[in-house]
């Protein structure tokens, strides 16, 4: 995939700060750092560090960017940026909004599953069984349409994009079995198209390395 040229950003020092997990808010800036040859470091931390880090962040909430020691926040719009440095950004302006579009989509659904996380074991399976009946059935609904209008394969720009990778680790997530009351096989029943998406993300030269990094780390 052609790309910016990195050497047009050696004199940004770019520091990711996330969780040490490999999913995430953060992970999509990671794989787009990655994929684009973006030197960055990349700072982990533990979640048991997690409330005395807490406070240090702008709003109590990660990732973090630190460009040339300047600090920002906001999952999506570090996508963004770090999607304009690796070339994983649309140019066009009807383009880069389908690709907004998805991120922020993505981003609420994934949150309001997360706030299930700390609930007592009856109200999650309640709150989790609502959300599978409801917001997540639809948005899957949904991103499978975007997907399709779009042309099936990617979801702007007919390329990959940071909104693909976006989906990427929600559908990831959803399709891992970790989510109690939330089945597994809920994506392929509803939305096979994004099973498709997965596999195609999955497999793409820059996303298969990264994690095969990974693993041998």
């Amino acid at each position: 995939m052609k790309t910016s040229n990195p050497e047009e950003f050696t004199m940004a020092k770019l520091k990711l700060t996330y969780f040490d997990i490999d999913g995430g808010r953060g992970e999509p800036a990671r794989l787009a750092l990655h994929i684009g040859g973006i030197a960055f470091e990349d700072h982990r931390i533990a979640g048991k560090d997690w409330p005395t880090f807490r406070d240090k962040t702008p709003f109590f909430a990660m990732p973090m960017l630190e460009v040339d020691g300047k600090v920002v926040s906001q999952s999506n719009s570090i996508n963004r940026y770090v999607g304009k440095l690796t070339g994983l950004y649309p140019k066009d302006d009807w383009q880069a909004l389908l690709c907004d579009e998805v991120m922020d989509a993505a981003e609420d659904i994934g949150t309001r599953i997360a706030q299930t996380m700390d609930l007592p074991e009856d109200a999650k399976k309640k709150a989790r069984e609502e959300l599978v009946a409801g917001r997540i059935t639809r948005y899957l609904q949904q991103f499978q349409a975007k997907l399709k209008a779009a042309g099936e394969e990617y979801f702007a720009d007919k390329r990959l994009t940071v909104a693909d990778l976006k989906v990427f680790m929600w559908i990831r997530w959803l399709r891992s079995g970790v989510l109690d009351h939330i089945p597994k096989d809920l994506v392929d029943r509803v939305a096979p198209l994004l099973v498709k998406h997965f596999e195609r993300v999955a497999n793409h030269p820059g996303v298969a390395e990264y994690y095969k990094r990974r693993k041998a780390a």
